[in-house]
């Protein structure tokens, strides 16, 4: 019989070890990896691969039993492209960091990264990541990559639609998303609040959970009259389970 096709599977995370110390949110995204004891790389490229933010990364994950922990910096790159290729498609979460999405996307480029990336959707890798790091696998993002907020028409696309993160934490992350819609800079997505996330499989949603009742995930669509159309998404409440 023909072996059936892996699923592919991408999480937006609006929080984890970036902002919350209860870990709620990466244990939420680790229960979606392949393998019990996934091995999880972090990309801090959006970051410039900060030394702070790679040190932020291996005190949320080095002591962990559940997986194995790697980071793969770019800037200062150690690996051909042979033993890059071989890392990456080793891995079963990549986690990628915030910071500049439009410097993230022009970095991987540069390096194959997203070809390489592609190739581990597809095998089955979970793709997951905060800020830039969720913006990343969308058609396009609302981003500040450029100063001032604004819509990026890029991304690898591996998410149809647009991505929108920090959505009631940052002052005019809200109406600024809504009018790109509105104004077709951007297809319709997802805008998500700090403190909740989303798996998307086969690009279709499958779960929404928040770590606080307060936050969630919406639906951003044009409603076709020159305006948009926002939804709230029900999500499951996750607790912080005794350390």
């Amino acid at each position: 019989m023909p072996v059936a096709a892996p699923p592919h599977r991408i999480a937006l995370i609006g929080g984890g070890f970036s902002l919350d110390d209860d870990r709620v949110l990466d244990d939420w995204a680790l229960g979606h990896a392949r393998s019990p004891r996934p091995a999880v790389c972090f990309l801090p490229t959006a970051s410039g691969d900060a030394a702070v933010y790679v040190d932020r990364f291996l005190a949320a994950f080095g002591d962990r039993a559940d997986c194995v922990p790697s980071v793969l910096p770019l800037f200062r790159r150690e690996l051909d492209d042979d033993a890059l290729r071989a890392h990456l498609l080793a891995q079963d979460v990549v986690y990628v960091g915030g910071g500049n999405t439009a410097n993230l996307l022009a970095v991987w480029r540069v390096h194959g990264v997203d070809r390489l990336l592609r190739e581990a959707y597809d095998r089955g890798t979970l793709l997951c990541g905060i800020s830039a790091g969720a913006n990343c696998w969308a058609e396009g993002s609302h981003t500040d990559s450029f100063g001032p907020l604004t819509h990026l028409a890029d991304g690898l696309g591996l998410l149809p639609g647009s991505v929108c993160p920090h959505y009631d934490t940052e002052p005019g992350r809200r109406p600024s998303y809504r009018a790109a819609v509105a104004a077709g800079h951007l297809p319709g997505g997802w805008a998500l609040e700090d403190g909740a996330a989303a798996l998307f499989t086969d690009g279709e949603l499958t779960e929404a959970v928040t770590r606080d009742p307060g936050t969630g995930l919406y639906r951003v669509d044009p409603d076709g009259r020159g305006g948009c159309t926002e939804r709230r998404l029900p999500c499951r409440l996750l607790e912080a389970p005794p350390r």
